[in-house]
Parts: structure tokens; C-alpha cells; sequence
């Protein structure tokens, strides 16, 4: 918690080519070491190849796959009494977006594929289809809650 004042909210602005704030949002997540033109770039080769293989709208797809890759309800520990206690608690919206980033990023880059475009493109398809690494680990996070829904009451 800050003492003094709460940080604002900084206006993201959006991304040259889809004119999106999700877009612009995303590659400033994929970004490394302030390289944010070769992240555009990655990002950019990514929505050429989903665009062929997939014959749709790229933007959509990606829109789809975040939205599938979105946790609602995640575990938080809360120590009481002596004993930690996993207790399910709601996420907030901004940082279901910034977790279903981090997944998607994270396990593309786990993948097997040559290069980093494919990896995402392949990533993004299957969460869009509800398949997938990052889609996985939503449902863990949810099955992890849905099992500890015994411990809601010491939610703060």
C-alpha cells in the first residue's frame, strides 16, 4: 500500500497498425530491454501467419484467445491461526488481462516451434479453440479454486 497517494492509471495509447489497446498492451508485455519495435514486429508476423492459416480475421483470434485465457477466480494464501489456508478470491479485470498476457507469453515460449511468431501463432489458435498450455492453466487455477471453496470465509 503507498503512504502518500495512490499511483493513476497511465492512458495507454494504441497500437499503429489495429489501432487497439489490447495490441499495444500485449507487445508491451511481450516487450524485452525496451526492444519494443522488435516485439511489434514478433507481434505483427504472428497475426501474417494466423491470417493464413486460418483464412479470419487475426484480431479476432487474438481477442478470443485472451478472452479464453482469462481467469475469473484464483487462490490467495491467508495465514490463520498458525495454519495457510488456500482461499479462493475473485481477480480483478485488469490483471485477468495482465495474467492471460503472461500465460500466453510464457507457455509460447515453452513451445517447440522454430521461431517465436510460430510459437504465438500456434499458442493463439489453440487457446482461440480452447485448447492449449495457457487455457490449461486457467482451468488448474479454477479447479484449485473450486477446491478449496471450503476456506471462501476467511477471504479479507
Amino acid at each position: 500500500m503507498p503512504r502518500r497517494r495512490i499511483a493513476e492509471k497511465r492512458e495507454i495509447l494504441p497500437d499503429p497498425v489495429y489501432q487497439n489497446r489490447l495490441v499495444a498492451k500485449f507487445v508491451s508485455c511481450m516487450m524485452r530491454a525496451g526492444k519494443k519495435s522488435l516485439a511489434e514486429g514478433i507481434f505483427y508476423r504472428t497475426m501474417g501467419i494466423i491470417e493464413g492459416r486460418m483464412k479470419t480475421d487475426p484480431l479476432a483470434v487474438f481477442k478470443q484467445a485472451v478472452d479464453n485465457v482469462k481467469p475469473v477466480l484464483q487462490v490467495k494464501s491467508r495465514r490463520v491461526g498458525g495454519a495457510t489456508y488456500q482461499v479462493p478470491v475473485e481477480v480483478r479485470a485488469d490483471r485477468r488481462v495482465s495474467l492471460a498476457f503472461r500465460w500466453l507469453i510464457s507457455y509460447a515460449q515453452d513451445r517447440s516451434e522454430k521461431t517465436m511468431e510460430e510459437r504465438l501463432a500456434a499458442e493463439f489458435i489453440e487457446a482461440a479453440n480452447n485448447r492449449g498450455a495457457a487455457v490449461k492453466k486457467k482451468e488448474d487455477t479454477h479447479r484449485m479454486a473450486e477446491a478449496n471453496k471450503a476456506f471462501a470465509h476467511y477471504r479479507w
